[in-house]
């Protein structure tokens, strides 16, 4: 939840959570007020893009 809105990161658009373990997806830090970083995962995301993936195309790639 960010203050008073809670947000969902869809694995179709972040698949970076897919095979995350719970514990190191709820490991998640706000370094900035536009800004969540899960540090387990080194995933950083603007909450701009969970608000409208659409918006933000993906260009990074899961590593395997």
């Amino acid at each position: 939840m960010l203050e008073a809105e809670e947000l969902f990161v869809p694995f179709s658009s972040f698949p970076w959570f897919k095979d995350a373990p719970i514990a190191k997806l709820m490991n998640v830090e706000r370094p900035q007020s536009h800004h969540l970083y899960w540090p387990d995962l080194d995933v950083d995301l603007a909450v701009e893009s969970i608000r409208h993936p659409e918006e933000f195309p993906l260009v990074a790639q899961v590593r395997t």
